[in-house]
């Protein structure tokens, strides 16, 4: 197999953070030695979430084995899953915010039609749904865990808790039609054709202000990982806490 010099679209300080959670987190275990540094691996974990690259073009590009490739992607993962915020870690800075912008986007998977759950009605493909929590500039403040495509918006929010979050604390929240009736705290769209007056400025006014939600999902998707995820569907909750934290971090 050819293998070439490529580039990550990331600053080194992201660099430098993974490798020094790993470097801690190998001196906890005792770990001895490795095939690669803490530096090479946080190297191979970022060109993993971040450029999509498989197993087996990692395990060629950094000369080792692809179980191995394999473990050390899922050691660094669950170590940055652990750090991502829970939704109650994540209301005290939620309530510093003006207002948040709740919205929700369906990663696509790699399963076939036979798996119903995870058809998504309105993107007409198979996924897990993510609800994203974003402050007034559009950065991700917290997602939420993975649940199949088939699941609504609302539904999803719902189990998660978030409507329920926002009303205890009294935080004003931005989302679209999808939500209607998740809460007092959850201002949406007037639903109709042709409004006039006040709900028709109400409705320009919300889209001018959801749109900056939009900003959120592609800070997301610009780690490729997550445009098209061909895992298990089990660990696309590490993966997206993964990057949530990174995006955090740095």
């Amino acid at each position: 197999m050819l293998v070439y010099p490529s580039s990550i679209d990331l600053s080194s300080r992201t660099l430098q953070h993974l490798s020094g959670l790993l470097a801690g987190h190998r001196r906890r275990i005792g770990s001895r030695w490795r095939r690669l540094t803490c530096g090479r691996q946080a190297l191979l974990v970022l060109a993993h979430l971040r450029c999509g690259d498989t197993y087996a073009r990692l395990a060629a590009g950094f000369r080792i084995g692809i179980t191995t490739v394999h473990r050390y992607i899922r050691e660094a993962v669950d170590l940055l899953a652990a750090l991502a915020p829970t939704l109650e870690q994540a209301m005290p800075t939620v309530r510093k915010k003006a207002y948040v912008i709740l919205d929700g986007t369906v990663l696509p998977i790699d399963r076939i039609a036979a798996d119903q759950p995870y058809y998504s009605g309105k993107k007409k493909h198979h996924g897990m749904t993510v609800q994203v929590l974003a402050d007034p500039a559009g950065r991700p403040i917290r997602a939420s865990d993975a649940l199949p495509g088939s699941v609504h918006d609302l539904t999803a929010a719902r189990t998660h808790g978030i409507p329920a979050a926002l009303t205890a604390d009294d935080v004003k929240c931005c989302a679209d039609k999808a939500y209607q009736g998740a809460g007092p705290a959850v201002r949406v769209l007037f639903r109709g054709k042709n409004l006039r007056g006040r709900r028709r400025r109400h409705n320009r006014d919300h889209t001018k202000i959801r749109s900056l939600g939009e900003h959120a999902m592609a800070t997301l998707k610009c780690w490729r990982l997550l445009r098209k995820i061909r895992g298990s569907t089990t660990r696309i909750t590490a993966a997206v806490r993964a990057v949530v934290t990174l995006e955090l971090a740095t």
